[in-house]
Order: C-alpha cells, then sequence, then structure tokens
C-alpha cells in the first residue's frame, strides 16, 4: 500500500520540516492539521522545504483502527527494517524515506483507548535543540520524555534530528479546538524557525513538566468523573468515582500528589488497574526529580506492579515517575 507524502519547496533556500500524523490510523486530529497547513501554504511564503505524512498508518485509518492488520502497533517499530514485519518495512520506508531527509520533525497523536489529553507537547527537554523546538510550537505545556525506543521521535532524535510531539484530544475525533491549536502552534514553529514568512509574538515560555503519574481504579465498574483537562488538582482530592452496577457499591478515586491534569479517561465502563488520569507534577529542576521519587513510598491505587516492580531498586510503586516508564502499557504516544 502506498501511503502518501506531501512535499511544498519555497522559493528560497532553507531547512525542511517534516509533519507525521496518522501513525495511529483512529487519532484523526493531526490529519487534519497536516491538511490545513498544506492547504494554506505556497511556494512563495517558504523558505526551505515542508513534508508532510498525513497518514502514515493508512491501513489503520481505513479500519478505524490504532493499529495495523496484524495488531501490530507502527509507532513501536521505528527506524525499521526493510526486510522485516509489515510493521517494520513501513516504519522503513517512513524513516530512510522521509525522515532522514528533514531537519526538524513534529509528530501529532492524541489519547488512546477512550482517552482525551490536554493539548501538550512530549520531549526530550534536555536536548538544547528539541527544547528550542517545543519552545517554537508555542503550546504552553511541555511533558519531558526521551521517548520510548521504536517511538518515531525516539528515533528521530537518535540520529541527530530534534523531533516533538503534539498530543491533543481524543481518537476517533475531529476536534476544532485541538485543532485550531496545533494549527497555530505548527505556524508559529515554521515561522520561528525562518521556514514560514512572517513575524511570530513572542513565545511564552512553557510550563515543564519532568514527571508525572498514572492514577489507576482499584474496582471495577461504572467510572463517573466531572474533572477536566487542565485542571489542578490538589494531594487528597476526589477525582471521580467507580460504582459496581450490581450492588451499587461505590468507591472514590482520590489524587494521591498535586498537579495538573494532563490526559484522562472520559467515563466508561472501568476494569480494576484502568488507568483514569495521567497528572503532571510541575518542577522547572530535573535535579529534583530523583530525590521527590525516591521519598514518595507506597501509595494504595495508584500504579500498577507490572510496571513497579521494573523500576530502578530506589522507585518503590506508587513513586512518581517520569513519562517514559508508562508509554508502553498506556500508549500515550
Amino acid at each position: 500500500m502506498e501511503i502518501p507524502v506531501l512535499a511544498i519547496r519555497g522559493e528560497r533556500a532553507g531547512p525542511v520540516v517534516c509533519m507525521t500524523a496518522g501513525i495511529h490510523g483512529d487519532e484523526l486530529n493531526g490529519i487534519e492539521i497536516v491538511r490545513q497547513i498544506f492547504e494554506h501554504v505556497s511556494p512563495s511564503q517558504l523558505s526551505g522545504m515542508l513534508v508532510g505524512v498525513p497518514v502514515a498508518n493508512l491501513h489503520g485509518f481505513r479500519r478505524g483502527s490504532r493499529y495495523l492488520p496484524d495488531r501490530r502497533d507502527l509507532n513501536r517499530y521505528f527506524p525499521g527494517h526493510p526486510a522485516g514485519s509489515s510493521a517494520s518495512r513501513i516504519a522503513s520506508a517512513l524513516f530512510e524515506g522521509v525522515v532522514r531527509h528533514c531537519d526538524a520533525v513534529v509528530d501529532f497523536h492524541t489519547g488512546s483507548f477512550y482517552r482525551t489529553n490536554l493539548p501538550h507537547l512530549r520531549a526530550n527537554l534536555l536536548d538544547p535543540q528539541v527544547l528550542e523546538l517545543a519552545q517554537a510550537f508555542g503550546i504552553g505545556v511541555a511533558v519531558h520524555s526521551e521517548g520510548m525506543l521504536g517511538t518515531l521521535r525516539r528515533a528521530s532524535t537518535d540520529v541527530g534530528i530534534p523531533a516533538i510531539t503534539y498530543e491533543a484530544g481524543e481518537p476517533k475525533r475531529f476536534q476544532a479546538r485541538e485543532i485550531d491549536r496545533g494549527v497555530e502552534g505548527m505556524r508559529s514553529l515554521l515561522r520561528r524557525m525562518g521556514v514560514l514568512n512572517g513575524n511570530a509574538p513572542p513565545p511564552s515560555p512553557p510550563r515543564l513538566y519532568y514527571q508525572s503519574r498514572w492514577v489507576r481504579v482499584n474496582d471495577g465498574g461504572i467510572f463517573i468523573t466531572d474533572r477536566e483537562l487542565g485542571e489542578r488538582i490538589g494531594s487528597g482530592d476526589v477525582l471521580g468515582t467507580v460504582t459496581d452496577p450490581v450492588s451499587n457499591e461505590r468507591t472514590r478515586l482520590i489524587a494521591p500528589v498535586s498537579g495538573r491534569i494532563l490526559g484522562m479517561a472520559v467515563s466508561q465502563v472501568v476494569i480494576p488497574g484502568f488507568a483514569a488520569f495521567h497528572i503532571g507534577v510541575g518542577t522547572e529542576r530535573l535535579e529534583e526529580v530523583g530525590a521527590s521519587a525516591a521519598g514518595m513510598g507506597e501509595t494504595a491505587g495508584m500504579e500498577g506492579t507490572e510496571e513497579a516492580e521494573q523500576l530502578p531498586p530506589r522507585l518503590g510503586a506508587g513513586a512518581l515517575l517520569t513519562a517514559d516508564q508508562f508509554e508502553a502499557e498506556e500508549h500515550p504516544e
């Protein structure tokens, strides 16, 4: 199956910027962001080249599925291999044929599996080039994450091509507000890189989150919440309730830390261990991460034991974690 690639070469020399979307076939907001950017840009406005892959996972897109037909997640196979599995071959074609020719990459995603994300960036904020890219995008929230091995963003930065991920909204929907913010951020980035004509207003320094935490339910049943994305919560606040539809027994989901809601599940039926909230814990000093995490101790009802057992000894179950330590199970990217 051929994967469409859009390209506009500017009238003047400049950097090559790549946008990718639809790596997960049910994540639609990014597809529309790429389409709108290309609809309103002409060669006379550009210095350099704009490259877009609006639907990287055509198999999944046509089936309304996150995955490829063999249930593989394409965003776990980059940079890929030309003689590997179907996912690895697609990843290799995209990486070698497109990404390696770019000077910067922006990858668009949404929440997964009936979850929604506050518009924010995922980026390796310790890499000066990546941090500059994130600041140029102009979105007010950025979460530090090197990215899992196999993700497009990680593979790109590993070969020296700065890359960021824009996370916004829910899967299987086109959401105008999240799309508009993505288009605005992308145009801001292109102007600051000198690719798109025009002056962008000075960006507001983004709020950087170097730690994040998933809050999980302990009981199965009907999960109901009236919390909102971006809301600031305090330790001990009630985040929602889970009610058994047969016995009518109800339990409350309590926030273990203070922070900001970066992602959350919509109200639905859940099973024990379901990740309901993704909480960002603000810190501007990365050196504080280890000390604060080590001091957290055990907290009931939070991170699952599978992840906790894989952590270094100093991080017990319930500790504060970097975003990467939960990406494998929760698929935020």
